[in-house]
C-alpha cells in the first residue's frame, strides 16, 4: 500500500454512491448534508497523524448536487484516513440544525473507522480540539470469498447461539492467539461445531463508542462493553480487529464469516439502528448530528434542541424519514451483499416503527422496506419487538416474515419451572409455538424466537441462584438492570456449598434448557449457559469488560456434565423433525397415523386441568412426522411432590427413556443407541423434573 504524498488533484466527483469509493482515477467521496452551506474533506496519512496532509475545500457550485457533497481525489491510495467538516446554520432549538465547522465528522458510510484520536470525555470536559475525531479509512475491495455465499437454512432448523465477540475469547483461559477479536472466534469454531448450533448471533459488531457511559461509570474504569452505542454502521468495530490502524476491519470480519460458513454456521448480527452514540443535546457530535441532525433524529416539534428518547439512550433515530430509511436498508444490504451475513436481530425494533413525532405507525416504511428488499429476501430478520417507552409488539410486529424475540415465552417458562402454579395453559401455548400470538395473522411457529436467557438479564446459573440482582459494581447504585427476573434461588441466595441446593439448581437449569429445545419455534441459547457461566448475580453487565462479563473456558471441564447434557439435547432436537415443524400443530392425526400430532395429558391418566390454580404438571405426546421418526412422550412436573403419568399406548412399539433431569449424569440424557425400553405403562416423574421417552 503506497503512502499519500499530496497534494492531490481534485475533480468535481459524483454524488453516488455515498462514502469513499475507489475507482480507476482515484477515490470519489460523497456525503449527505441537505442544509450545509460548505464542506471540507481532510486527508490523513494514518489513524494517529497529528495533522492532515491535505484539506480540500468543496465549492458549492461544483461539488454540491441536490443534498450531496462530493469530490474526486485523483490518484489517492487506499489506506488514507479522512474526516469531514461541514459548515452551515446552527439553530438547534428552531430548526434542529447543529452545524459546527470546528468539528471533524466521521463518514456515516465509512467502511472502516479508527478511534485512536477520539477521547469522548476529553471532548465533553474541555471542548472541541483540532483533529480529535474518529476517522474513516479508504478501502479497496479485492477480497477473495472463495465461492462463499450466505447460508440459507430453513427457519425451523435454526438453533441460535448468542455471543459477545469480545467476551467469548478475552478470558486468559480461552487460549487463543488474538483474544477478543473476530480472529478469536475463528479459533473457537471447533467448539461451536461440537455444540451443534446452526447460527451465531453476534452482539453489536458495528463500530461503537466504548466511552459512551455515564461519567460515574467511566470514572470507575468501566466502558460500554456490550456495544449498544453505534456511530458507524458500515464499519466493523475496530476493537474486534487485530490491526485496525491498517484498515483491516473488513478483511478480518470476512475471514470470520467465511470460516463459520465452512463449518455450516450462519452469522446473525445484533444491530442497533434505534439510537446512536451521539446521545442527547449534551452528547458529542460524531457524525449524524453534524451532517443532518434534523434528518437523522426524532426531535421535539416545539423545541428541536430536545431529543425524543424512546430507547433509554438519549436519542431516537428518525428511522422512517425517507433518507434515513434508505440509509438503513442500504447498510443492511451492504452487510449481506459484501459481508455475506445471514441475518440481523434488531435491538429495540419497535422504536423503528415510530414516525417523525414519535407516534407508532401501522405500516412503517422502514420495516416493510426491510421485509420486501430483494437483497434481504433470504435473510433472517429478527425483532426485539418492544422499545424503552412502552411500545410492546410481541405477536403484532409490523410485517409477516419478521421473527420476534418472544418475551412471553421467556416469562411463562421461567414462572412454570420455578414452581409458580396455575399457568399450564399458557405454558402449553408457548411450547406448541405460540399460535395465540402468530396464527391468526398468517404467521408461523418460526416467527417465534424462544429463549430463557439472553445477554440482558441473569445467566442461566444466576437465574437458579439469585432472586435479587447484584449490580453495585456497575457504578449506578444498583439502580440499573431489571428487578422483575422471575427467578428462584432454590432456597439460598447466591453461591452455595450445600450439595442438595447445587443439585437442585443444576436440575432446574436442565429443565429450563430441556423445554427450550423441546418447544416449537426457533431456540436461542446464551453463550456460556451450556457450562453454567455466572455473573455473580449481576443482571446487566453492559459495562463489565472483565471476568464478570467474559466466558471462563475452565467451566467446560468444571461443568462438563452440563455441557454433555446440552450437546445431547441439541442432537436430540436435530434428529426429530417433529420438534422443528414449520406449521402449527392441529391436534389431528396426520395421514397414516392413529396419533394426533399433539395430545395433552395430566397426571394419572387424567386430562389436563387447564383452569386448576394449583397445577404444576403437564404432559403431552408428540407424534412423529413420518416413517422412521419416533413419537415422543414429554412429561413435566415442577411441583414439590412426584407425580405419576400414564404413558400413551403404542401399537407394536415400546417407550424408551431418553431424558430424565432427576437422574444423575450420564443417565440424565441418553443417546438413542444407549436407551433401554421402559417396562411399565406409567412413569413416576420426580419433583422439579422433566422426562422424555421415545417410542420405537
Amino acid at each position: 500500500m503506497s503512502r499519500p504524498s499530496g497534494p492531490y488533484e481534485t475533480r468535481p466527483g459524483r454524488r453516488h454512491p455515498a462514502g469513499a469509493t475507489v475507482g480507476d482515477e482515484g477515490v470519489n467521496f460523497s456525503v449527505y448534508s441537505r442544509h450545509a452551506t460548505g464542506a471540507e474533506l481532510l486527508l490523513y496519512e494514518n489513524a494517529r497523524s497529528p495533522e492532515p496532509f491535505q484539506i480540500i475545500g468543496l465549492d458549492p457550485e461544483i461539488n454540491h448536487t441536490f443534498f450531496s457533497w462530493h469530490v474526486l481525489v485523483v490518484g489517492l491510495p487506499p489506506g488514507t484516513h479522512y474526516t469531514w467538516r461541514m459548515d452551515g446554520p446552527n439553530d438547534p432549538q428552531g430548526q434542529g440544525w447543529r452545524f459546527d465547522p470546528r468539528v471533524e465528522l466521521v463518514d456515516p458510510w465509512g467502511r472502516a473507522v479508527t478511534t485512536d484520536s477520539w477521547d469522548r470525555w476529553e471532548r465533553q470536559r474541555k471542548g472541541v480540539k483540532p483533529h480529535d475525531s474518529p476517522r474513516a479509512v479508504v478501502l479497496a475491495d479485492d477480497y477473495d470469498w472463495e465461492e462463499d455465499i450466505p447460508l440459507y437454512l430453513p427457519g425451523e432448523q435454526m438453533i441460535v447461539y448468542e455471543l459477545h465477540v469480545g467476551g467469548f475469547t478475552r478470558h486468559a483461559s480461552a487460549g487463543v492467539r488474538s483474544p477478543g477479536t473476530f480472529a478469536g472466534i475463528v479459533e473457537k469454531i471447533p467448539y461451536l461445531e461440537s455444540l451443534g448450533i446452526t447460527h451465531v448471533e453476534l452482539m453489536p459488531v458495528m463500530a461503537f463508542d466504548i466511552q459512551d457511559v455515564p461519567e460515574q461509570v467511566w470514572d470507575k474504569g468501566l466502558t460500554n462493553y456490550w456495544g449498544y452505542s453505534t456511530h458507524s454502521f458500515f464499519s466493523p468495530h475496530p476493537g474486534y480487529c487485530t490491526s485496525p490502524e491498517a484498515g483491516t476491519h473488513r478483511t478480518e470480519f470476512r475471514d470470520m464469516v467465511k470460516a463459520l460458513h465452512r463449518a455450516g454456521i450462519g452469522v446473525i448480527l445484533d444491530v442497533v439502528f434505534n439510537h446512536t452514540a451521539e446521545g442527547d443535546g449534551g452528547g458529542p457530535v460524531i457524525n449524524l448530528k453534524g451532517f443532518g441532525n434534523e434528518t437523522f433524529y426524532i426531535l421535539d416539534q416545539i423545541d428541536k434542541s430536545i431529543y425524543l428518547d424512546f430507547t433509554g439512550c438519549g436519542n431516537t433515530v428518525n428511522a422512517n424519514h425517507p433518507m434515513v430509511a434508505r440509509f438503513i436498508i442500504e447498510c443492511l444490504e451492504y452487510w449481506v451483499r459484501e459481508m455475506h451475513v445471514d441475518g440481523f436481530r434488531f435491538d429495540l425494533a419497535s422504536a423503528l416503527a415510530r414516525d417523525e413525532e414519535g407516534q407508532p405507525l401501522p405500516n412503517p416504511p422502514l420495516l416493510w422496506g426491510i421485509e420486501l428488499s430483494d437483497v434481504l429476501a433470504s435473510t433472517k430478520i429478527i425483532a426485539e419487538a418492544w422499545d424503552a417507552a412502552g411500545l410492546y409488539q410481541v405477536g403484532t410486529f409490523p410485517g409477516y416474515r419478521w421473527m420476534e424475540w418472544n418475551g412471553r415465552y421467556r416469562d411463562s417458562l421461567r414462572q412454570f419451572i420455578r414452581g409458580d402454579p396455575g399457568n399450564i395453559g399458557e405454558v402449553a401455548s408457548r411450547i406448541a409455538g405460540s399460535s395465540d400470538l402468530y396464527q391468526a395473522n398468517l404467521r408461523l411457529p418460526i416467527n417465534s424466537v424462544n429463549f430463557i436467557t439472553c445477554h440482558d438479564g441473569f445467566t442461566l446459573q444466576d437465574l437458579v441462584s439469585h432472586e435479587r440482582k447484584c449490580n453495585r459494581a456497575n457504578g449506578e447504585d444498583d439502580r440499573d438492570g431489571c428487578s422483575h427476573n422471575l427467578s428462584w434461588n432454590c432456597g439460598v441466595e447466591g453461591a452455595s456449598d450445600d450439595p442438595e441446593i447445587r443439585a437442585l439448581r443444576k436440575r432446574q437449569a436442565k429443565n429450563l434448557l430441556g423445554l427450550l429445545f423441546l418447544s416449537q419455534g426457533v431456540p436461542m441459547l446464551l453463550a456460556g449457559d451450556e457450562v453454567l457461566r455466572t455473573q455473580g448475580g449481576n443482571n446487566n453487565v453492559w459495562c463489565q469488560d472483565n471476568e464478570t462479563g467474559w466466558l471462563d473456558w475452565a467451566l467446560l471441564e468444571r461443568n462438563g456434565d452440563m455441557l454433555r447434557f446440552v450437546r445431547e439435547l441439541i442432537a436430540f432436537r436435530k434428529r426429530h423433525p417433529s420438534l422443528q415443524r414449520r406449521y402449527f400443530l392441529s391436534g389431528q392425526p396426520r395421514e397414516g397415523s392413529s396419533l394426533p400430532d399433539i395430545s395433552w395429558q395430566g397426571p394419572k391418566g387424567r386430562p389436563p386441568r387447564w383452569d386448576d390454580p394449583n397445577s404444576h404438571s403437564l404432559g403431552f405426546t408428540l407424534a412423529g412426522t413420518g416413517p422412521g421418526e419416533e413419537d415422543l412422550q414429554i412429561l413435566m412436573n415442577m411441583g414439590k411432590a412426584s407425580q405419576t403419568f400414564a404413558l400413551q399406548a403404542l401399537d407394536g412399539r415400546t417407550w424408551h427413556l431418553a431424558l430424565d433431569t432427576a437422574r444423575a449424569t450420564p443417565m440424565d440424557i441418553l443417546p438413542k443407541d444407549e436407551q433401554e425400553p421402559w417396562p411399565e405403562n406409567s412413569y413416576p416423574v420426580a419433583a422439579h423434573a422433566l422426562v422424555v421417552l421415545e417410542g420405537r
